[in-house]
């Protein structure tokens, strides 16, 4: 038995303690009254100084295991006293040592339950007594050892569910952070285009007060249409932080309709509103009738949408040209720089921003603020989607946004 944490004794240490007296001293008492007549008076006055001395130092047990047992065995050779408390510290001493010790101690054990009926013959025959010896150290060693096999099996299920919890917390620890994660992306996504467009009509009305009535109505009606969309979507975004559903019972809110390919004309179109000068061109016929699935359609949507939130921020007079194209298995068209794609059926989705001629870049008071991690968010939808993704100018001078998805990958 251990201490508590805080240093005190239990009542179960104290009751282990006074048993292994108690024992100790009855089994030395009565080794010591069948061999009383063999004892003189200097013999017997040792052997009872020897015995209360082996069994004081069983307080020692738990920390000493060794040195004490093996130091009442050696008493118990010659002694009859010392003998019950070599018997309560070979027993301590099964629970705590090493497999080499243990043989040790069951040898000096066996060597006493030898060399005692030997010193002190009794009435019985010299081999019961060594046979009855023998038994007994084997009672104590074998009982040790049960004990100490129940202890490491209750230790092991100790160890294993502390794992398992431990797994556990850790799983559900990386759960929330995906979570945290696929919010931010649902938040940037969602609330940047929406702000963006928001900003190019409002920069209008700003650096176009004398423009008609008409236009600047059109323009505040723009405005006030995107400011209530991206207050809408900001609240679907954060109703799945709250901790009970929209019916207050404490299920989960079921998520909105998510984007897909069939959508992207209609976030064009939202640009175009705008007055920014967008090409779109959607061709799956090189698909061979491979479909595209919803969470690829998603993907493609979102990096659309990227591109052009893109343009609206950093070249609100560039013309941008959104494709989406399907190429069918061994078509080489969709090979980038760092190598070629999958060899199955793949969705190519590119955003080019072609800068005005003669227009300069926007000054970046002007510019609309942005955290960076669009672009960071973007590589990890299609990482997911097992595709590859390139950004940045080519030789022309366009900003150019390519993603191959493959469609196998779709949806893992």
């Amino acid at each position: 038995m251990r201490a508590a944490p805080d240093g005190r004794r239990s009542a179960r240490d104290w009751f282990v303690d006074v048993l292994m007296f108690l024992l100790a001293l009855g089994i030395g008492a009565l080794l010591l009254a069948e061999s009383w007549d063999d004892h003189t008076t200097a013999t017997a006055a040792i052997d009872v100084v020897l015995g209360i001395a082996a069994t004081i130092a069983l307080w020692w047990r738990r920390r000493h295991p060794v040195a004490v047992a093996a130091g009442s065995g050696v008493l118990a050779l010659a002694f009859a006293f010392p003998a019950g408390a070599a018997l309560m510290a070979y027993f301590s001493a099964v629970l705590r040592v090493r497999v080499r010790a243990l043989v040790a101690l069951s040898l000096l054990g066996g060597g006493a339950s030898i060399t005692f009926p030997l010193l002190y013959p009794s009435q019985d025959p010299t081999s019961t007594e060594i046979a009855f010896g023998l038994m007994l150290t084997v009672v104590v060693l074998g009982w040790g050892l049960f004990v100490r096999v129940q202890r490491e099996l209750v230790r092991s299920l100790h160890e294993r569910t502390a794992r398992a919890e431990s797994e556990q917390r850790l799983r559900i620890e990386q759960a929330q952070a995906a979570e945290r994660r696929r919010i931010a992306r649902e938040m940037h996504d969602v609330l940047a285009h929406r702000v963006s467009l928001l900003s190019l009509h409002a920069g209008a009305l700003e650096f176009r007060p004398d423009a008609p009535p008409a236009e600047i109505a059109e323009a505040a009606g723009v405005v006030r249409a995107s400011a209530r969309a991206a207050l809408e979507d900001l609240r679907t975004v954060i109703g799945v932080l709250r901790e009970e559903g929209a019916d207050g019972n404490g299920a989960a809110a079921p998520e909105p309709p998510q984007p897909t390919l069939a959508q992207i004309p209609a976030l064009v179109e939202q640009s175009r509103a705008t007055g920014t000068r967008v090409g779109c061109r959607i061709d799956l016929a090189g698909l061979d009738g491979a479909t595209v699935g919803d969470a690829l359609g998603r993907t493609a949507y979102r990096i659309v949408q990227e591109g052009l939130t893109n343009a609206h921020k950093h070249a609100p007079a560039a013309a941008v040209e959104v494709a989406v194209v399907g190429l069918a298995a061994g078509d080489g068209a969709a090979r980038t720089e760092r190598g070629p794609s999958a060899d199955g059926p793949r969705l190519v989705v590119e955003v080019v921003s072609r800068p005005a001629v003669g227009m300069p870049p926007p000054a970046r008071g002007e510019m609309l603020p942005g955290a960076g991690t669009g672009l960071v968010g973007l590589r990890e939808r299609v990482a997911l989607a097992h595709g590859e993704l390139v950004h940045g100018p080519d030789a022309r001078g366009d900003f150019v946004l390519r993603a191959i998805l493959p469609l196998m990958g779709a949806g893992r």
